[in-house]
Protein backbone atom coordinates (compact mmCIF):
# COMPACT_ATOMS: atom_id res chain seq x y z
CA UNK A 1 0.00 0.00 0.00
CA UNK A 2 2.78 2.46 0.90
CA UNK A 3 4.50 1.98 -2.46
CA UNK A 4 1.23 2.29 -4.41
CA UNK A 5 0.08 5.45 -2.67
CA UNK A 6 3.54 7.03 -2.90
CA UNK A 7 3.76 6.36 -6.65
CA UNK A 8 0.17 7.52 -7.08
CA UNK A 9 0.83 10.82 -5.32
CA UNK A 10 4.14 11.40 -7.11
CA UNK A 11 2.54 10.81 -10.52
CA UNK A 12 -0.26 13.21 -9.58
CA UNK A 13 2.17 15.90 -8.45
CA UNK A 14 4.25 15.59 -11.62
CA UNK A 15 1.28 15.85 -13.96
CA UNK A 16 -0.85 18.47 -12.20
CA UNK A 17 2.15 20.46 -10.99
CA UNK A 18 3.60 20.49 -14.49
CA UNK A 19 0.34 21.76 -15.94
CA UNK A 20 0.09 24.42 -13.23
CA UNK A 21 3.63 25.64 -13.92
CA UNK A 22 3.11 25.67 -17.68
CA UNK A 23 -0.28 27.38 -17.54
CA UNK A 24 0.26 29.88 -14.74
CA UNK A 25 3.97 30.73 -15.03
CA UNK A 26 5.52 29.76 -18.37
CA UNK A 27 2.62 30.62 -20.68
CA UNK A 28 2.19 34.26 -19.59
CA UNK A 29 5.96 34.84 -19.49
CA UNK A 30 6.52 33.34 -22.94
CA UNK A 31 3.56 35.24 -24.42
CA UNK A 32 4.77 38.57 -23.06
CA UNK A 33 8.45 38.17 -23.94
CA UNK A 34 8.65 36.10 -27.11
CA UNK A 35 7.36 36.40 -30.66
CA UNK A 36 5.91 33.29 -32.36
CA UNK A 37 9.21 32.27 -34.03
CA UNK A 38 10.76 31.93 -30.55
CA UNK A 39 7.68 31.08 -28.49
CA UNK A 40 6.36 28.16 -30.54
CA UNK A 41 9.67 26.23 -30.64
CA UNK A 42 9.99 26.84 -26.88
CA UNK A 43 6.60 25.21 -26.33
CA UNK A 44 7.34 22.30 -28.67
CA UNK A 45 10.61 21.65 -26.80
CA UNK A 46 8.92 22.07 -23.40
CA UNK A 47 6.19 19.57 -24.29
CA UNK A 48 8.80 17.17 -25.66
CA UNK A 49 10.37 17.10 -22.20
CA UNK A 50 7.13 17.18 -20.17
CA UNK A 51 4.97 14.70 -22.08
CA UNK A 52 7.14 11.63 -21.34
CA UNK A 53 6.49 12.33 -17.66
CA UNK A 54 2.77 12.60 -18.37
CA UNK A 55 2.94 9.21 -20.12
CA UNK A 56 4.46 7.78 -16.94
CA UNK A 57 1.62 9.35 -14.94
CA UNK A 58 -1.01 8.03 -17.37
CA UNK A 59 0.28 4.50 -16.72
CA UNK A 60 1.13 4.79 -13.01
CA UNK A 61 -2.08 6.48 -11.86
CA UNK A 62 -4.60 3.88 -13.05
CA UNK A 63 -2.26 1.00 -12.19
CA UNK A 64 -1.69 2.15 -8.62
CA UNK A 65 -5.26 3.36 -8.19
CA UNK A 66 -6.78 0.04 -9.22
CA UNK A 67 -4.15 -1.85 -7.24
CA UNK A 68 -5.27 -0.01 -4.11
CA UNK A 69 -8.97 -0.43 -4.91
CA UNK A 70 -8.81 -4.17 -5.59
CA UNK A 71 -6.01 -5.37 -3.32
CA UNK A 72 -6.36 -3.04 -0.37
CA UNK A 73 -10.06 -2.11 -0.34
CA UNK A 74 -11.36 -5.34 -1.92
CA UNK A 75 -13.06 -3.82 -4.97
CA UNK A 76 -15.09 -0.90 -6.23
CA UNK A 77 -18.11 -1.80 -4.09
CA UNK A 78 -16.04 -1.21 -0.96
CA UNK A 79 -14.86 2.33 -1.74
CA UNK A 80 -16.62 5.65 -1.26
CA UNK A 81 -18.17 7.92 -3.84
CA UNK A 82 -15.02 10.06 -3.83
CA UNK A 83 -13.00 7.14 -5.26
CA UNK A 84 -15.53 6.68 -8.08
CA UNK A 85 -15.35 10.41 -8.81
CA UNK A 86 -11.54 10.26 -8.84
CA UNK A 87 -11.67 7.33 -11.23
CA UNK A 88 -14.05 9.10 -13.62
CA UNK A 89 -12.18 12.41 -13.58
CA UNK A 90 -8.86 10.61 -13.94
CA UNK A 91 -10.01 8.76 -17.06
CA UNK A 92 -11.42 12.00 -18.49
CA UNK A 93 -8.05 13.68 -17.92
CA UNK A 94 -6.27 10.78 -19.62
CA UNK A 95 -8.57 10.98 -22.65
CA UNK A 96 -7.98 14.73 -22.93
CA UNK A 97 -4.22 14.21 -22.66
CA UNK A 98 -4.27 11.52 -25.35
CA UNK A 99 -6.16 13.86 -27.66
CA UNK A 100 -3.68 16.68 -26.97
CA UNK A 101 -0.72 14.39 -27.62
CA UNK A 102 -2.01 12.79 -30.81
CA UNK A 103 -3.72 15.82 -32.40
CA UNK A 104 -2.74 19.42 -31.55
CA UNK A 105 0.73 18.54 -30.23
CA UNK A 106 1.56 16.75 -33.49
CA UNK A 107 0.20 19.75 -35.38
CA UNK A 108 2.38 22.07 -33.29
CA UNK A 109 5.51 20.01 -33.97
CA UNK A 110 4.77 19.93 -37.71
CA UNK A 111 4.06 23.67 -37.80
CA UNK A 112 7.28 24.48 -35.93
CA UNK A 113 9.29 22.25 -38.28
CA UNK A 114 7.72 24.03 -41.28
CA UNK A 115 8.02 27.45 -39.60
CA UNK A 116 4.28 27.88 -40.15
CA UNK A 117 3.69 30.23 -37.22
CA UNK A 118 -0.07 30.80 -37.78
CA UNK A 119 -0.74 27.02 -37.81
CA UNK A 120 1.52 26.59 -34.78
CA UNK A 121 -0.34 29.33 -32.96
CA UNK A 122 -3.67 27.61 -33.62
CA UNK A 123 -2.34 24.28 -32.39
CA UNK A 124 -0.86 25.89 -29.28
CA UNK A 125 -4.15 27.67 -28.55
CA UNK A 126 -5.96 24.30 -28.65
CA UNK A 127 -3.36 22.78 -26.35
CA UNK A 128 -3.66 25.74 -23.98
CA UNK A 129 -7.45 25.38 -23.72
CA UNK A 130 -7.26 21.62 -23.17
CA UNK A 131 -4.45 21.89 -20.62
CA UNK A 132 -6.52 24.53 -18.84
CA UNK A 133 -9.46 22.13 -18.69
CA UNK A 134 -7.23 19.31 -17.49
CA UNK A 135 -5.67 21.56 -14.88
CA UNK A 136 -9.11 22.44 -13.49
CA UNK A 137 -10.09 18.77 -13.52
CA UNK A 138 -6.81 17.91 -11.77
CA UNK A 139 -7.40 20.50 -9.08
CA UNK A 140 -10.96 19.22 -8.57
CA UNK A 141 -9.65 15.67 -8.45
CA UNK A 142 -7.06 16.66 -5.85
CA UNK A 143 -9.73 18.29 -3.69
CA UNK A 144 -11.89 15.17 -3.96
CA UNK A 145 -8.90 12.91 -3.23
CA UNK A 146 -7.81 14.78 -0.15
CA UNK A 147 -11.20 15.69 1.28
CA UNK A 148 -13.60 13.23 -0.29
CA UNK A 149 -13.46 10.61 2.42
CA UNK A 150 -14.51 13.27 4.94
CA UNK A 151 -17.42 14.66 2.94
CA UNK A 152 -19.79 11.90 4.04
CA UNK A 153 -19.18 12.74 7.70
CA UNK A 154 -19.50 16.47 6.99
CA UNK A 155 -22.79 16.00 5.17
CA UNK A 156 -24.11 13.80 8.00
CA UNK A 157 -23.02 16.37 10.60
CA UNK A 158 -24.73 19.19 8.70
CA UNK A 159 -27.93 17.15 8.52
CA UNK A 160 -28.14 16.76 12.30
Amino acid sequence: MAIAITLHILATILWIGGMFFAYVALRPAAASLLEPPQRLPLWAATFARFFPWVWVSVVVLPATGYWMVFYVFDGLRQVGLHVHLMQGLGWLMIVIYLFVFFAPYRQLKAAVAAKDWPAGGKALARIRRLVGINLLLGIALTIIATGGAYLGGLIAALGE
